[in-house]
């Protein structure tokens, strides 16, 4: 479900939401959505070798990369539009609005470092396999699994904010 169909301009914000999240009648810039996908395709990589060599100091730096990325600044974003012009790929006919990228990037950063936090136990080993997971569903289906997350929350902030002022 697309953030769109959740907001318009009759929809309240949150309270609790308002300082984080910008008008949404407000135009904002998208995000190319093969973008991420690739940027999914990456980290699975990354995290089937992690998981693959149990090499902790590679997670580490995919503990970065989902930093950057909540941050909104992905490592993979040139990389993607570098591949993008070279295959001769069309911009995209639809944007993504970046914030439930964004949260997906943080729950991948709780992962990486509740793995870090886990070296040596099988809990780094559950919390390698289930970003892994998650990074396998996004990059090969398209199922961004924090994205719904993300969604499901706002959507359920937004159904108890209507009750609260019913």
């Amino acid at each position: 479900m697309r953030l769109s169909l959740l907001l318009n301009e009759t929809t309240p914000v949150p309270a609790a939401l308002r300082g984080t999240m910008p008008d949404p009648t407000v135009q904002r810039r998208g995000v190319d959505p093969r973008g991420p996908r690739f940027g999914a395709l990456v980290t699975a990589f990354v995290l089937a070798v992690v998981l693959a060599t149990l090499w902790w100091p590679l997670l580490a730096v995919q503990a970065v990369v989902f930093a950057s990325g909540a941050a909104g600044r992905s490592p993979y974003a040139p990389a993607w539009k570098t591949l993008r012009s070279r295959l001769g790929l069309a911009a995209p006919s639809e944007l993504e609005d970046p914030r439930p990228l964004r949260f997906a990037q943080v729950v991948g950063l709780a992962f990486a470092v509740v793995g870090l936090l886990g070296v040596g136990t099988p809990v780094f080993t559950v919390a390698v396999a289930g970003a892994l997971a998650a990074a396998f569903l996004n990059g090969a289906f398209g199922l961004c699994l924090g994205c719904e997350l993300y969604l499901t929350y706002l959507k359920t902030s937004l159904t108890l904010t209507r009750r609260s002022t019913v």
